[in-house]
């Protein structure tokens, strides 16, 4: 295509996908809130934005055939901060690629959507919404409000529902990791679909223990071939005994599921170095 638009390209999953991105188009035009970004590549323009200006998104996505949605806030945080960056975000991007005539809108979205929901429950894609935190809910509502400008005014989204991108780092990642070669495969799979409609899949891995079923999302050609499986006996063994009576083991958020709302659970993820 001729021009793709990639916001939190200055996010850890963002830096990932610019240089795939960028092999996909003409131009790859990238924003976050930073002043400028690092290496750029050969065929990107990056343009400071806030995702809760609208005018500046209009701008931004004037001519692009598809924008990837991953700027927002990607933690738990006080409801306001989750509004203005999250919700409001999110609007404005869905109104500007209206406005623009945008093809498709790719959304990160993520378990933390379904996170009250047991994982012993495997739930598919149409599993209902049970959001864990403000966070949780934030891409609730992105997730309606992608369907509502598919059914009312055509414009296709494909949301994709990440578990965990990062590092297996602790037992809930053996079932929820996805690694970051199957998201750069799930977010190409997620523009080069030719018809998606409005679309939701699981961004996991292929675990022998993943907790969900992605089997109602397989028009979009998503194969993963990752298992975290080779982590799991380092793993759990680190960790000892969970408590079985506990949220962060026991349901799909983790330690979203049982942290006061506002709260950061991030910080409760033991990740990497390179999750920061």
């Amino acid at each position: 295509m001729k021009k793709l638009v990639l916001t939190g390209a200055a996010g850890r999953l963002g830096s990932y996908l610019r240089a795939p991105l960028s092999k996909m188009c003409d131009e790859l035009v990238t924003t976050d809130l930073t002043d400028d970004i690092t290496n750029p590549l050969p065929n990107e323009t990056y343009v400071k934005a806030d995702l809760a200006d609208l005018s500046a998104l209009v701008a931004l996505l004037d001519g692009a055939e598809m924008v990837v949605h991953f700027g927002a806030i990607g933690d738990e945080a006080p409801f306001d901060a989750i509004l203005k960056s999250n919700m409001i975000g999110a609007y404005n991007i869905w109104e500007a690629a209206h406005r623009n005539k945008l093809r498709r809108v790719v959304y990160a979205s993520s378990i933390h959507a379904v996170g009250m929901h047991k994982k012993t429950d495997f739930i598919g894609i149409d599993a209902p919404h049970r959001p864990d935190t403000f966070y949780g809910l934030a891409k609730c509502f992105a997730e309606d409000l992608a369907s509502l400008y598919w059914d009312k005014r055509g414009l296709e989204s494909v949301c994709l529902r990440i578990l965990s991108c990062a590092q297996v780092t602790n037992p809930r990642a053996v079932g929820s990791w996805l690694s970051y070669d199957d998201l750069v495969h799930l977010v190409e799979r997620a523009i080069d679909t030719p018809i998606t409609g409005f679309s939701l899949v699981y961004g996991v891995s292929n675990n022998d223990r993943a907790p969900v079923d992605n089997s109602a999302a397989q028009h979009l050609g998503y194969r993963p071939k990752d298992n975290a499986e080779q982590f799991a006996k380092k793993i759990y063994d680190e960790a000892g005994p969970l408590d079985p009576h506990d949220p962060a083991n026991t349901h799909h958020g983790g330690p979203f599921a049982s942290v006061e709302l506002g709260n950061s659970g991030v910080a409760f993820l033991n990740l990497s170095d390179d999750e920061t």
